[in-house]
């Protein structure tokens, strides 16, 4: 009799034991872009690092401008799951940006790092941009009106 409740007792204890292996203790995060930017920005010094030295402590920007001034940008988004009021949707918990310039020889002059809330500061402009390679050519409106017609008798 001792030895079943003592049978009971264990199988309870790994019960709970495999149960505990499930959770998780850490959260869960979803990462895109390059983590620890920040910290990875102050190892960057101005006028000291070059680009061959930012590629090895950032690696490969994603985003580069080489049109007014030689511009490197990084990026970083960390997204988390929400508690039980948000239902389990993704909540940012961090969204950050490292603008880098460099000058003509590739020395870096100038470091720019922007955190969520100065991104929410930021204003963007209004103006649209007219596609002239979307617009349709006559023959393309002639024939698609052509079409519409066709498909409309059929009722």
């Amino acid at each position: 009799m001792a030895f079943i409740k003592k049978f009971h007792n264990n199988i309870f204890y790994l019960l709970i034991f495999i149960i505990l292996i499930g959770c998780k203790l850490q959260e869960p995060l979803k990462t895109h872009g390059i983590i620890f930017l920040e910290n990875r920005s102050k190892k960057l010094v101005l006028n000291e690092s070059n680009k061959n030295d930012v590629i090895k402590i950032m690696g490969r920007p994603h985003i580069k401008e080489d049109e007014i001034d030689d511009s490197w940008i990084y990026l970083e988004r960390i997204l988390s799951k929400g508690k039980y009021h948000k239902l389990g949707r993704h909540i940012l918990k961090e969204n950050n940006i490292l603008v880098l310039h460099f000058d003509r020889y590739g020395v870096l002059n100038k470091k720019k790092f922007l955190n969520k809330e100065d991104i929410k500061k930021l204003e963007f402009s209004e103006k649209i941009t007219e596609n002239e390679l979307s617009e349709k050519s006559f023959v393309q409106k002639f024939l698609q009106s052509v079409k519409q017609k066709m498909y409309s008798n059929r009722k």
